[in-house]
């Protein structure tokens, strides 16, 4: 059996799907933290357990007999992420699973500007002590919206942010199928592999893109750190959110997300969603 957790969220749901897809339902499970919310799998035949990163016993228990049991990585920035990846991972070792499948990000690493980077670096160190075959999926960044990234462009004309470098910018859903095609094959995967898509774009990259999407010319300006910060704020969002993710362009800069990796395709067996199509989805062409 192979148990899902956070089920319930967009990623891991779709990547219940994809299985359902390609397995029978009763080989397939979730640990949830609310059962009532996976009524639409129970119906279908997954087993539905309840479970939590914060309820170690729980977690066992809905880990029960699974071969396999993917991990969703939290993201709540005041909890002991690494802590609570801690009790998931001790807990299947507990129930006795043959291997960990972790959701992890390209670019993890110790000691760059991007926080979450570190949190699934110790967490991969976590995996690889626990004496249980492991495979970390390290995905691309999602681009399920490029709103917050590019701005107001379609009304300036201009797409103003920090400097930036170039991301390989993944759909989601693509990462949800590789991953059940990951959970459901005959081939195995131990440690790190990174799922990304095949091209890495920088912001001039979404300006040209933009530009002959909406058949006008939209201009890249770099924005000063502080600067863009200070609009942020400006703009309604919490100062905190807006240094959050202005380590993620200092990380883009210096390279972190600039690896390039076939794997992805390989696994859908054909390549995967392009930031052009997935821009023209989200304005509307």
């Amino acid at each position: 059996m192979i148990v899902v957790t956070g089920a319930t969220g967009a990623l891991n749901g779709a990547t219940v799907e994809h299985l359902l897809a390609r397995l029978p339902a009763d080989r397939v499970g979730v640990s949830v933290r609310d059962v009532a919310k996976a009524r639409h799998f129970a119906d279908r035949g997954v087993r539905v357990r309840q479970g939590s990163y914060e309820d170690p016993a729980a977690l066992r228990a809905s880990f029960e007999g699974a071969d396999q049991v993917l991990l969703v990585s939290g993201n709540d920035p005041a909890a002991d992420m690494v802590g609570l990846h801690r009790n998931a991972i001790d807990a299947a070792v507990a129930a006795g699973v043959r291997r960990i499948l972790y959701t992890s990000q390209q670019g993890a690493a110790h000691g760059g500007p991007y926080p979450p980077a570190a949190i699934h670096a110790a967490t991969e160190e976590i995996l690889a002590a626990s004496g249980v075959a492991w495979t970390s999926l390290r995905y691309g960044f999602f681009a399920h919206s490029f709103a917050p990234l590019l701005g107001p462009w379609q009304e300036s004309g201009v797409i103003a942010a920090p400097k930036d470098g170039p991301v390989p910018w993944t759909a989601p859903d693509d990462l949800s199928e590789a991953t059940a095609v990951v959970l459901s094959g005959d081939r195995s995967f131990d440690g790190a592999i990174t799922l990304i898509a095949d091209e890495a774009l920088t912001l001039e990259d979404f300006a040209g893109i933009a530009s002959a999407l909406s058949d006008r010319t939209i201009e890249r300006v770099v924005v000063d750190d502080e600067q863009w910060v200070a609009d942020q704020v400006a703009d309604g969002v919490p100062e905190p959110a807006a240094r959050f993710t202005l380590t993620m362009f200092r990380a883009t800069r210096e390279g972190y997300f600039a690896q390039q990796d076939p794997l992805l395709a390989e696994l859908l067996g054909r390549e995967p969603r392009s930031v052009a199509d997935r821009l023209a989805e989200q304005i509307g062409l």
